[in-house]
């Protein structure tokens, strides 16, 4: 692929053959420019969408983030992609997910670099800077899941250039970290068949078959954190996560902790070869 291919679609028609019988991808909905893929596949879900339904978009005019960030969506460079799951489980267990789409993204990438590394809950990095972040949005009846929204961004083919200043030095794509174009189209069918197995891997046995696999790409055991809940904060060294998903923190005095939400931050920074070969 040359330098003057990376502004073409993503070829949709391929990636529907490819995934035309399976769970996740069976229906692909696909945009030029949506306000959002989580809005757009969550209306398509209140009107009883198939779980696996796709939604994928070239551009986002304004895609959305955790907490409320903005997430940039440069038309023709990355992948923009909502997910509605169905999953049989209790309300309370539905952040999970959000987990199990963040092995799958980070196993991916991985197989363009091995220097991804996973960051609790949900976000994906190179040598400490972002490159994939995961969005999950739930309704609920009667305490159980009803359906839930799985958007995942990727930063593909976006030069460092093309990231906003506030977010220089924090976000990176595959193709700054490798020097070579990502094909959108081949990356796109390998996520979706990576995420069909880690999902069904979690229905079947539960978030205790993820852990350890989720274990050996954390960027963040070992690490000096600093956890911010929106009300309490948190300080000490990460020992994993447990097997319902939660960080496992140790703080100064030998206390064990477990953080349900927050958002990290570590406070030494990262070491650009953390990535595990």
């Amino acid at each position: 692929m040359t330098a003057a291919q990376v502004d073409v679609p993503l070829s949709i028609d391929t990636v529907r053959e490819a995934r035309r019988a399976a769970r996740l991808g069976g229906a692909i909905h696909y945009f030029e420019s949506v306000d959002s893929t989580n809005s757009v596949a969550h209306r398509l879900a209140g009107e009883c969408a198939a779980e696996g339904t796709v939604v994928i978009a070239e551009t986002q005019t304004r895609g959305r983030g955790r907490l409320g960030r903005r997430w940039i969506s440069p038309p023709l460079r990355n992948l923009y992609m909502s997910v509605v799951l169905r999953p049989p489980l209790p309300a309370a267990a539905a952040p999970q997910l959000s987990l199990v789409a963040g092995l799958a993204a980070a196993e991916t990438i991985r197989e363009w670099t091995p220097r991804a590394c996973l960051k609790w809950p949900n976000d994906v990095l190179i040598d400490g800077r972002k490159v994939c972040g995961i969005l999950t949005e739930m309704e609920a009846e009667g305490g159980r899941v009803a359906f839930v929204i799985l958007g995942i961004g990727v930063n593909l083919n976006s030069t460092d250039d093309e990231f906003p200043a506030e977010l220089q030095g924090k976000a990176v794509s595959v193709r700054s970290t490798t020097g070579a174009i990502v094909d959108r189209t081949a990356f796109t069918e390998r996520l979706l068949s990576r995420l069909e197995e880690r999902y069904d891997l979690f229905l079947r046995e539960g978030f205790a078959a993820i852990q350890p696999l989720w274990e050996a790409l954390s960027g963040l055991t070992g690490r000096h954190v600093r956890i911010d809940d929106g009300g309490t904060h948190y300080e000490g060294c990460v020992a994993g996560i447990a097997d319902d998903g939660s960080l496992r923190v140790r703080d100064a005095t030998g206390r064990a902790l477990q953080v349900m939400v927050g958002d990290v931050t570590v406070v030494d920074g990262y070491a650009t070869d953390h990535g595990k070969e």
